[in-house]
């Protein structure tokens, strides 16, 4: 049952979109004090993380109906210039497997962008897959020392003033006129119009 508890509570944290806890500390302190198996609390960490931040995206993506016809508009000019060049795309993968940012922030983006969610969400699996096993076999090492440094990073003025920082950036995003930050869109091969 402890297993299923973890996996609720990690599914619920993802779902959030700013202020949970990072998911690794959830499956480290399950670690220290419920002594749960530690391949187990990976791939239950990482199916519960991808599956709440996929949900929390595509929730983004139904609010978008909800802004101004200038407000898509823009949002599509965004995301055509993310997806633009395989540079971007690549960038944008690596971005979700390996970002030290908050995800939460980066899934709301993605789902208002209409990114597709499926390659994003698999990246952020595959990278949590590999966050999750150091932070948890770093956690079996060394039980005792570990939870100090929790209570200090859950209630760092930092992790919280970052958060904060991300979700604005978010909430900004539909308002700025990419259109003319990014220029009128052209064919592939047109040159730009002057």
């Amino acid at each position: 049952m402890q297993y299923l508890y973890l996996f609720l509570i990690v599914l619920g944290v993802n779902l959030l979109p700013a202020f949970g806890p990072p998911t690794w500390t959830l499956l480290v302190f399950a670690r220290i004090h419920w002594h749960l198996n530690p391949i187990a609390l990976v791939i239950l960490g990482g199916v519960g993380a991808m599956l709440g931040r996929y949900l929390l995206a595509v929730t983004a993506r139904r609010f978008r109906g909800h802004l101004s016809e200038r407000r898509r508009e823009n949002l599509t000019a965004a995301s055509d210039a993310l997806l633009k060049r395989k540079s971007s795309v690549i960038a944008t993968l690596a971005l979700f497997a390996v970002s030290p940012l908050p995800s939460a922030q980066l899934f709301v983006a993605a789902g208002l962008l209409e990114l597709d969610l499926i390659p994003l969400t698999l990246a952020f699996f595959a990278g949590r897959l590999v966050s999750y096993s150091i932070y948890v076999g770093v956690a079996t090492v060394a039980e005792r020392r570990v939870g100090s440094v929790l209570g200090h990073l859950l209630g760092s003025p930092w992790s919280i003033g970052l958060q904060v920082a991300l979700l604005a950036v978010v909430a900004v995003l539909p308002f700025i006129n990419w259109k003319s930050i990014l220029g009128p869109r052209t064919k592939e091969g047109d040159a730009p119009s002057s």
